[in-house]
């Protein structure tokens, strides 16, 4: 399948269903639709509003969205989204919120590069902004980017990482979500090896497969099931002609997508069937529910072949993060070598893609760092999403990482050893 016709021959599918609920919206507002009252009519419209919004989400980058933030004066302040380094395959972004005393905190949220936007972490940013100066990494689809950037795997994502770290110095706590928490471990050993002084104040790492082995989900099952050849034949295409990136091999976003309704199909279907039956009756909106998850749930992302590989062979069938076996450009990385980062691992007792277990196996790795420096929790009632941006994470989860900040800033401004949080 690793061709241009494969790629192409997807977007012209969505294309052409996105063209067919325009039209079904266009023939069902015409006046001679409405002369005779008729449900298949405003059913019509309804399906073709609904199609047509969910297609061309697909292709479509979502907008942060964040105009702004209630500062301790009460009053709304002005948030801006700014590029504070640009690189080929990923950005650091910052949010300046204008006219505020700068915060203590300065987060550098890690974002997944997994077939979403960074804008996945909207919910993240906003409850952290009033507190703190946030930072996220924000990566671009690969469809975008042109051959001639050259590749991009975990190796040089860890090296972004390390990069970004190093730009925002050592009174930085990173917290990273999901499938970057592995590399973000790793990225932190290099820099205890190699810059000491460049290490982030504390690290927090939120359900990520740091040992995928601990504790199986369909997920990890998938990775060590399918061979890397067979994977590299199903799941690689080149980029088509319509975009900057073309003939650049990538994990496609609508493959990925199509994956991730095909893991809850009934659930997806009966979304979809009560949404067209409110938007008959008037009932839907812009901002409702089902529009707000699913603008973002939809609008996907390319990854690079290359990382999309690498990430299933060395961090789930080799598992060198959870092996201590990981290597950057040919040097051994070694998760030991952390002794002065404090280190927080946040699980969710119902999260079915990274499940409990797999991210607190980062702190049997630090065999150099004390125990007073180690802390795990885990959400009992939380899935996946709720540990980073739902409400476990608003009413639980937050205020334990902001203290978790708290005490090793104070520790690192006194030299006192704090309690675990």
């Amino acid at each position: 399948m690793r061709y241009m016709a494969t790629y192409d021959l997807m977007e012209t599918m969505r294309n052409a269903n996105q063209w067919l609920g325009a039209s079904a919206r266009a023939l069902a507002a015409f006046p001679a639709a409405q002369m005779v009252p008729n449900p298949f009519v405003q059913l019509t419209g309804a399906w073709g509003e609904v199609a047509e919004r969910s297609f061309a989400r697909m292709v479509t980058r979502p907008d942060w969205g964040i105009a702004s933030v209630v500062a301790e004066d009460g009053r709304d302040h002005m948030v801006q989204v700014t590029p504070e380094i640009t690189r080929p395959f990923g950005d650091l972004l910052r949010f300046r919120v204008q006219g505020r005393r700068e915060k203590a905190r300065r987060v550098l949220l890690v974002a997944p590069l997994s077939g979403h936007y960074a804008t996945l972490l909207r919910p993240t940013v906003q409850s952290l902004l009033p507190d703190c100066e946030v930072w996220i990494t924000d990566w671009h689809n690969a469809r975008d980017i042109p051959v001639s950037e050259g590749h991009f795997d975990i190796e040089d994502y860890t090296l972004y990482l390390a990069g970004f770290m190093r730009h925002l110095g050592p009174d930085t706590h990173v917290i990273a979500v999901c499938q970057p928490a592995p590399l973000a471990l790793a990225a932190t050993a290099y820099l205890a090896a190699e810059d000491p002084a460049a290490q982030p104040l504390t690290l927090t790492l939120i359900g990520g497969p740091v040992d995928p082995d601990a504790a199986p989900t369909d997920v990890t099952d998938f990775g060590r099931r399918m061979h890397m050849a067979q994977l590299a034949e199903i799941a690689i295409q080149r980029v088509g002609f319509k975009y900057r990136g073309a003939g650049r091999m990538v994990y496609p976003g609508l493959l990925q997508l199509a994956s991730f309704m095909a893991m809850n199909g009934p659930r997806h279907a009966r979304a979809f069937s009560e949404q067209i039956l409110r938007t008959a009756r008037g009932e839907a909106g812009d901002h409702d529910p089902h529009n707000r998850f699913y603008d973002e749930y939809l609008a996907v992302m390319d990854m690079p072949a290359e990382f999309y590989l690498s990430t299933v062979e060395r961090i789930f069938k080799k598992r060198e993060i959870a092996r201590n076996a990981f290597t950057l450009r040919g040097r051994p990385v070694n998760i030991g070598a952390i002794t002065d980062v404090a280190v927080k691992t946040v699980e969710g007792g119902k999260d079915d893609i990274s499940a409990p277990g797999q991210c607190v196996a980062a702190l049997g790795l630090l065999r150099g760092l004390p125990a007073r420096m180690k802390a795990a929790h885990l959400e009992p009632d939380a899935g996946h999403y709720g540990i980073f941006a739902g409400r476990g994470w608003r009413d639980s989860i937050r205020p334990l990482v902001l203290a978790f900040m708290d005490e090793h800033r104070r520790h690192a401004r006194t030299g006192t050893r704090p309690k675990t949080v």
